[in-house]
């Protein structure tokens, strides 16, 4: 269920113009709650299901989702998932939105 959610999030911002910045919010916030909401499901999801192509449309919301859940487990998997596409860390600088996703959490949380 978890997965056609975030899979029929991610194609309603695909596509969303790029351009309409109040569309696109949204789409983030959609999407980030759908992660956010079980963040086994969402670590399960993006280890063992999510594509490349998936994991960079995502890469937009890692901070949201790191800001509502405090989560290191999250950060760790975005490292691990990283490695599986090396392709697309370097054409869409993922590894900086996954800093910058980690520079969310608490120093309480590591």
């Amino acid at each position: 269920m978890m997965i056609n959610k975030i899979r029929a999030s991610i194609e309603k911002r695909i596509q969303t113009d790029d351009e309409w910045d109040e569309a696109v919010e949204k789409c983030w916030q959609e999407e980030a709650a759908i992660l956010a909401e079980d963040m086994e499901k969402t670590i399960n999801f993006l280890d063992h299901e999510c594509t490349a192509d998936e994991f960079s449309w995502l890469s937009e919301i890692f901070d949201l989702v790191a800001e509502k859940t405090k989560n290191r487990d999250f950060i760790d998997c975005l490292y691990r998932v990283a490695q599986k596409f090396p392709e697309e860390c370097a054409t869409y600088n993922i590894i900086s939105f996954i800093k910058d996703a980690e520079s969310h959490l608490d120093t309480a949380s590591h």
